[in-house]
């Protein structure tokens, strides 16, 4: 908070003062919390691990809205609890208007939340649990579902490596922004959100607000590249292992990101008559945004007619690959599952046949494929349910659908005039917005991590 606050004094506003107060309160607050606790450390446990994961992000969401809330924009509590946790779940909705004109401190507090929030607080957690001895490596299996083995075997190492990468790819990204065109402050801002995948922007337009297709293709660029798992970049970039690039979700992500790219640049030039070039640019931008669950926009893809928006709505579920900022369903979850409908149609002609669910050249264990089933059955319940409670609030069923889709996903705008890419969420009621920011929340934390702490048995003993 103290960051945005000397960007304030910087340039003038007033609103360095709300950061500053801020700051020294929930500093204050923070440091008579471990002082108090510091001679008890808690037993670690799995029941343990869900609940901090849960309450991590449910305290920093409320700590992120706090500044929100007194900026002086108007912004009630609902508005800015979910601005908060838009940010910091890289959702990348937002209820604010006018970015163009706001202060500079507010607009960078969003695009740390978001850069924080691309980390997440559990990878936050990994430089501190481990030092506390209470299980830090649980907090990044829980958060992450990567099924893959660690890269490294010291929890130190993949921490210190990873970070490294994070804050090395954000520094690239603002680098190439500014070089682009971007000014010095955008260059940052946008840079964090692209890394985080996240997708807030300092202007109302987004990327349109630029016009530059240099900008649309680097921002392209990074926001593949975050899409993909840490853990191989990690290791790939440190031990420079091209074997590692060979993880089955890799080529999924990029082949459905491929072919969305391409049939609606086609399908535009055709439909629109618009030049190819430019219609490959934004296509392939605007859905790696998507994919990547980023949510930047470069133009109103829903006007490029009926294919487009209903290839950007199938596209918000399916999302980047596991252990990467990106949300969705993930790729690696396609895999298991295109690989378990094959084996049941063998089986229907080989009954007696015994065939081993594979992920590249591993075995997917029952476990696994069961907890794949699972999120898929929750994902879809959660949708459907989330659709009609927005639809009792008074909202149309394209509106209702898209808005829990993208909430759930974290990708951003909807479909439809109100929270397209073109629109926001200002409009919407308090309870709707209440709504959404759990399902952010859900969708951020795998689903299965939140709705574990409703059922009875977690809290008997």
């Amino acid at each position: 908070m103290l960051i945005p606050a000397m960007v304030d004094l910087y340039y003038g506003h007033d609103d360095w003062q709300i950061f500053a107060i801020c700051a020294f309160m929930v500093g204050g607050l923070s440091l008579m919390t471990a002082m108090a606790t510091r001679s008890a450390p808690p037993v670690f446990s799995k029941r343990l691990g869900f609940l901090l994961v849960n309450v991590l992000w449910a305290v920093f969401s409320l700590v992120g809205a706090i500044p929100l809330l007194f900026s002086g924009q108007g912004l009630n509590f609902a508005q800015s609890l979910f601005e908060s946790i838009s940010a910091i779940t890289t959702t990348g909705s937002t209820v604010m208007v006018g970015l163009d004109h706001m202060p500079p401190g507010l607009l960078l507090w969003r695009s740390l939340l978001q850069w924080l929030g691309g980390i997440g607080i559990v990878a936050l957690g990994l430089f501190v649990l481990p030092f506390l001895r209470v299980g830090g490596m649980s907090f990044f299996k829980m958060e992450s579902s990567d099924i893959s083995d660690k890269p490294f075997a010291r929890l130190a190492s993949f921490t210190r490596a990873f970070f490294a990468i994070y804050v090395g790819i954000t520094l690239l990204c603002a680098i190439s922004y500014d070089f682009a065109g971007m000014s010095h402050f955008d260059a940052i801002n946008h840079s964090m959100s692209t890394v985080a995948t996240g997708g807030f922007s300092t202007h109302d337009a987004s990327f349109g607000h630029f016009r530059s297709e240099m900008l649309l293709w680097i921002s392209t660029f990074f926001m593949a590249i975050c899409s993909l798992p840490f853990s191989i970049l990690i290791v790939f970039i440190v031990r420079g292992r091209l074997d590692a690039l060979r993880d089955p979700q890799i080529g999924v992500f990029f082949g459905y990101l491929t072919a969305f790219a391409i049939a609606t640049a086609v399908y535009s030039h055709l439909a629109n008559d618009v030049d190819f070039a430019t219609a490959i640019t934004h296509s392939f931008f605007n859905f790696a945004s998507i994919l990547s669950t980023t949510g930047f926009a470069s133009q109103d893809y829903t006007l490029w007619g009926p294919f487009a928006v209903s290839a950007a709505l199938f596209a918000t579920f399916m999302g980047g690959c596991s252990g990467s900022t990106a949300g969705g369903i993930k790729a690696y979850r396609f895999v298991i599952l295109a690989n378990i409908i094959t084996i049941g149609l063998k089986k229907l002609i080989y009954p007696n046949a015994v065939y081993s669910v594979r992920y590249g050249r591993q075995t997917v264990d029952a476990e696994t494929q069961r907890t794949v089933f699972l999120f898929f059955s929750a994902y879809v319940f959660l949708w459907v349910i989330g659709s009609m409670l927005m639809g009792a609030f008074g909202y149309d069923i394209e509106t209702s659908t898209s808005a829990v889709i993208t909430a759930l996903s974290n990708v951003g705008p909807g479909i439809g005039p109100i929270i397209g890419p073109a629109g926001n969420f200002a409009t919407m009621s308090d309870p709707a917005l209440y709504l959404l920011s759990l399902m952010m929340l859900l969708g951020r934390l795998e689903v299965l991590t939140v709705l574990v702490l409703l059922m009875p048995m977690f809290w008997k003993n």
